[in-house]
């Protein structure tokens, strides 16, 4: 495996995973169990990444240790021809490992990427792109096209692509991303009308049941859904669904960033007291963007991911919200990069993982900015207002 040196890194946060457990620690699923492996006993884990070639044994053997995964697009596609038969060809390895590992292969639901090999199909579709009110049809940052999710001979080429995949024993669900653009009201409204934009979002509700009906009962759906920025923070969109994806946490929009945080907060611990599977991912940089956007995105607005001094402050302040949030079924993902060839994380194993922490006594207290939560082996302070976050780890030592 990869072994990092703390020349600009915090040697503590990214000890390189020698001793990895989480499968070990984590309870084997259940016979025909369609939801992830959860144990209390250390923090639950998830990983969403991508690689354009094929992933190393060492690489599988580590990703075989996690629950629950996402292969972002492009995985696999340089090597394989296809981001299908590469996300394929990863996850028939790291099932060979572990057979109880939740895969989730990723699709997005408006924006129209490269590399796969359904897109030689969508030729055949008439009328299958957005297009504005100027003649253009690259909406997705100038140089993409998007959706028409109004057209049904799209959605049906859309879903059909995801169901070929998903109905791959090795594949065990969808993870569904872009809806934040479908649901955002101001996206889009003003390149094709109020109108259009009303249809797109019926469109999108209508893809979510053709894709239930396609995949069956058993296949997982997850969705980057969750925002604080809706009046609802996404929640009332999430009923279709098995679970959310988190991102962006603290992007705040409309308010204050600790008020956009606090619901946020709130948003999280709803979802996950209602079932839903929560993954949780955030960055070691300011976590304002999404997946798909993130490294442009934030080196354009002068906020480049840094690795420095203050990282492990920043994993502290991140895990400490998502324990204050967590239930069973949510998982915690942080990383400096959704891409294995540029993270820094990748493959890195911090010792704050294995140490022991045990069921929770009870949610989270708050009061204002301030929450606290007692689990067996860990208290959890955080104070979203000056961003710090501490657990006090009653174990002296990792185990």
């Amino acid at each position: 495996m990869k072994h990092l040196h703390a020349v600009a890194l915090v040697a503590v946060l990214l000890a390189p995973p020698g001793a990895l457990n989480a499968a070990e620690s984590s309870a084997p699923s259940a016979g025909g169990d369609r939801l992830p492996a959860f144990s209390w006993d250390r923090v639950p884990c998830y990983v969403h990444i991508r690689k354009d070639t094929a992933f190393t044994p060492d690489e599988v053997r580590y990703l075989a240790t996690f629950p629950l995964i996402t292969f972002e697009k492009s995985t696999g596609n340089r090597d394989s021809g296809s981001t299908e038969a590469g996300t394929l060809k990863a996850a028939r390895a790291v099932k060979a490992i572990n057979p109880d590992a939740k895969i989730l292969y990723y699709r997005n639901v408006i924006v129209h990427y490269g590399g796969y090999a359904a897109n030689e199909e969508l030729n055949d579709v008439s009328g299958a792109f957005l297009v504005g009110r100027s003649g253009d049809d690259k909406l997705i940052r100038d140089r993409l096209e998007a959706y028409d999710l109004t057209h049904q001979a799209l959605r049906d080429w859309w879903v059909a692509a995801v169901d070929e995949v998903c109905s791959d024993p090795a594949i065990d669900g969808v993870f569904l991303d872009g809806v934040v653009k479908v649901l955002e009201p101001a996206f889009l409204k003003g390149v094709i009308g109020p109108q259009k934009k009303a249809a797109e979002l019926a469109g999108y509700e209508r893809l979510l049941e053709e894709t239930r009906q396609a995949l069956g009962p058993q296949k997982l759906m997850i969705a980057n859904v969750l925002r604080a920025r809706f009046p609802d923070s996404g929640l009332g969109a999430m009923k279709a669904l098995d679970g959310t994806y988190i991102e962006g946490f603290e992007g705040a929009v409309g308010m204050p960033k600790k008020d956009y945080v606090a619901k946020g907060i709130d948003a999280f611990q709803q979802a996950a007291r209602q079932g839903y599977i929560v993954a949780y991912t955030c960055g070691l940089g300011n976590n304002l963007q999404d997946a798909d956007e993130a490294p442009r995105a934030a080196a354009r607005a002068g906020n480049p991911v840094k690795l420095g001094a203050r990282a492990k402050d920043r994993f502290d302040y991140q895990l400490a919200i998502f324990l204050i949030c967590a239930e069973e079924h949510s998982y915690f993902d942080l990383k400096d990069s959704y891409d294995a060839k540029s993270s820094k994380t990748w493959m890195t194993h911090p010792p704050e993982y294995d140490r022991p922490l045990g069921s929770p006594k009870g949610p989270a207290v708050r009061d204002g900015y301030t929450y606290a939560r007692e689990f067996a082996h860990a208290s959890v302070r955080l104070d979203i207002e000056s961003q710090t976050g501490e657990i006090v780890w009653k174990d002296a030592k990792p185990q």
